[in-house]
């Protein structure tokens, strides 16, 4: 009986327990419901609804001729709500299998019966954010919204479309690192980086539900805020120029295996930037734009610095052009360093110009260091007054620092002013060479390089950015008068005249620089890397544009400036010189321009002509058979007829001619014509005997 009543006790006192336990889950769920429900609930709704942030549409970047250069296009992301209230059963059933044949077709990925399965599971799960498609074109989006069930928009057919922006540059790798990117995680690049700001635009906000998988799902379009479009940022590059430098620079990196290059073309009186390539080579053989070089890279520049010394002593009243010195055997001493030409013997004794245009490290190391080893910080402080030891500051980041350094420098030694001088233990960047040549050509003017001119939203300008001028005299005009006539030499009878030519003048530096190398223990010898350069200005006489090329550690064994970098630089001129008709020179009087009582006619088709003089009974010659085209010489008494040749692989000379003959014969050997003016063709920008391109643009002038 004890026992029993023991048994009982627990029993009753399990049963008491679970009764309170009862009550308090009643309590409690009452206390949640009743008295504190409004506080839970609007604390549930912050976590699994709240705003989130939509990004807005990043603006565009446009060359100078406002050919797109990097833009935004929009993709879709779309989803299925497959358990949204307004979906019935009998419409999905009747309707689904039209959807998944429908989609089926626009997207042949899967099959009809696979996005049957899927979406009938989707339905059965009850999954409200089901994943149709990612990466959907917004003409693919405009079918969809037609399709079965999907017409019937979000909280009736379950169609959810998610915007997102994919960034794309139409050029390619035209470009690629000046325009750069900005990514989430990495140091901003390039202009994208620079403008981040104005191409951003303002974010806006949509209402979303935290569902299953931490998704976030989009519940009420009408709520929040819209995002404010990014603004249109105009940039001074040139498209077709940008294309030639390119194509320029990684033939000769092909051609002399070279490690990496870089070029660059500046606008003279602007600063603009028309081109800016940089190539580097991969593990595999092949190049890519993977570094900014013209920006970033600062080098010890070798003998393009040389520019730099003479003008310093040249400003100090130390040198002239005709100041003699002794280049010796080719070699000489200072302390315990050899000195020595690239040509062996030396030159003899010769003038400062002609050191310069022959490039003579020990005519040009001699003199400054004779000027200037007793006051060697007067030489340091006339480079710093010409702004060679300041950055550019301009906007693209990852600027590379120059290095000119002073006396006091831990690294100053009696070998630094002679070393200097030929541009070693300086180092530059070749923007910053490429800004203090432009100065040159500028008549001293040190402009900043520019590389957008302004900023618009939607059309509107919103920005203006002028020239900015960073030094309005470098050094007196004298100095830059021997600075121009050295600089032209060079390109007439130095080491650079392998790019003199019969059109236009340029005047330029050739530079060959020993690049220490870690692997060779940072040593100057015969092992090292080489850098070769070439920087200068076109047309020599009336300077447009400024140009820069460095190509470093070509392995081919040629690895002279004039050489490596020089024919790149020709072919960026070249290319500017076609297409800048301002910039040609005038031509002659024609013969057909003559003052004469019988009436002036055009060169142009002959059955036309000669219809013409017919009918007015004038008296013409010719040489020859009929030709098809004939250049017309008027004299007094009669008109002289010869034959215009016409190549069907060169350009011809339309000079002369009519607009309508000229478009007829250049449009049917495929260029692509433009002209300024009215009446006859006065210049052309393309010179005639030059092969045809199929597509290239010619420009003609009509008076």
């Amino acid at each position: 009986m004890e026992k029993k009543q023991v048994i009982f006790s627990r029993v009753y006192l399990i049963y008491g327990m679970i009764c309170l336990f009862a009550i308090i889950i009643i309590f409690q769920t009452f206390k949640l419901q009743v008295w504190e429900g409004e506080k839970w609930r609007a604390k549930e709704e912050a976590l699994t609804r709240n705003f989130r942030e939509i990004e807005a549409v990043r603006g565009n970047i446009y060359a100078a001729d406002e050919s797109l250069l990097a833009t935004s296009i929009p993709k879709y992301e779309v989803r299925f709500d497959a358990n949204t209230d307004a979906l019935k059963d009998a419409y999905f059933n009747e309707n689904v299998d039209s959807l998944a044949y429908q989609l089926s077709q626009l997207f042949p990925e899967k099959t009809r019966q696979e996005y049957l399965t899927e979406l009938k599971m989707a339905r059965v799960k009850g999954k409200r954010y089901h994943l149709i498609r990612r990466n959907v074109k917004f003409t693919e989006l405009k079918i969809l919204k037609e399709f079965p069930i999907f017409r019937k928009g979000k909280f009736k057919g379950g169609f959810i479309s998610v915007q997102q922006n994919k960034r794309v540059r139409p050029f390619k790798i035209l470009a690629a690192r000046t325009i750069g990117y900005e990514r989430e995680g990495s140091k901003p690049v390039g202009l994208e980086g620079a403008y981040s700001k104005e191409l951003s635009g303002i974010k806006g906000e949509m209402q979303m539900q935290k569902i299953a998988g931490g998704i976030w799902m989009p519940i009420s379009e009408e709520s929040g805020r819209e995002p404010e479009d990014g603004s249109d940022i105009y940039t001074t590059i040139d498209v077709n120029i940008q294309d030639v430098a390119e194509h320029a620079l990684l033939n000769q990196l092909e051609t002399h295996k070279a490690d990496h290059g870089c070029v660059a073309l500046m606008e003279v009186s602007t600063g603009d930037i028309k081109a800016i390539a940089n190539l580097k080579r991969n593990k595999n053989g092949t190049y890519y734009e993977s570094y900014n070089y013209v920006v970033g890279e600062s080098t010890e520049p070798g003998s393009t610095f040389k520019l730099a010394s003479l003008m310093a002593a040249f400003e100090d009243g130390y040198l002239d052009l005709d100041d003699m010195v002794d280049t010796e055997n080719g070699t000489t001493k200072f302390y315990d360093l050899t000195m020595r030409d690239s040509h062996h013997g030396g030159y003899g004794k010769i003038s400062i110009k002609e050191s310069f245009v022959k490039s003579s490290n020990v005519g040009i190391s001699k003199e400054i260091n004779r000027v200037y080893s007793a006051k060697p910080q007067e030489f340091v402080d006339r480079l710093y007054k010409m702004d060679l030891n300041k950055k550019l500051g301009i906007e693209i980041a990852g600027e590379g620092a120059p290095l000119i350094k002073s006396t006091d420098d831990e690294y100053w030694s009696g070998v630094s002013i002679p070393m200097m001088s030929i541009g070693y233990e300086v180092q530059m960047t070749p923007l910053q060479i490429l800004t203090f040549y432009n100065a040159i050509a500028n008549d001293g003017k040190m402009v900043k390089p520019r590389f957008v001119t302004e900023v618009r939203q939607s059309g509107k300008l919103m920005k203006q950015y002028d020239t900015e001028v960073i030094n309005n005299s470098i050094c007196s005009k004298k100095t830059i008068k021997m600075a121009k006539e050295m600089l032209e030499g060079v390109v007439e009878k130095g080491t650079g005249k392998n790019l003199k030519n019969s059109m236009y003048k340029i005047a330029g530096k050739t530079g060959t620089a020993q690049i220490a190398n870690a692997k060779y223990g940072y040593k100057y010898d015969s092992k090292v890397s080489h850098q070769a350069s070439f920087v200068g200005y076109f047309p020599a006489d009336n300077p447009k544009y400024t140009c820069i090329v460095v190509v470093n550690a070509p392995t081919q064994n040629v690895y002279y400036g004039n050489l490596v970098a020089g024919p790149i630089f020709k072919e960026v001129a070249d290319k500017v010189y076609a297409n800048s008709i301002q910039i040609h020179d005038e031509l002659g009087t024609k013969e057909h321009l003559a003052i004469s009582r019988i009436p002036y006619a055009k060169d142009g088709y002959y059955n036309d002509l000669s219809k013409v003089y017919s009918t007015l009974d004038i008296k013409t010659s010719k040489e020859g058979v009929n030709p098809k085209w004939a250049r017309v010489v008027t004299g007094e008494k009669e008109v002289k007829i010869y034959k215009k040749k016409i190549a069907p692989i060169y350009v011809p000379d339309v000079t002369g001619m009519s607009i309508k003959d000229a478009l007829y014969i250049l449009e049917n050997q495929g260029l692509s014509v433009q002209f300024i003016g009215n009446g006859v063709v006065k210049k052309q920008s393309i010179s005639p005997g030059e092969k045809i391109i199929k597509g290239e643009k010619i420009i003609l002038e009509l008076v």
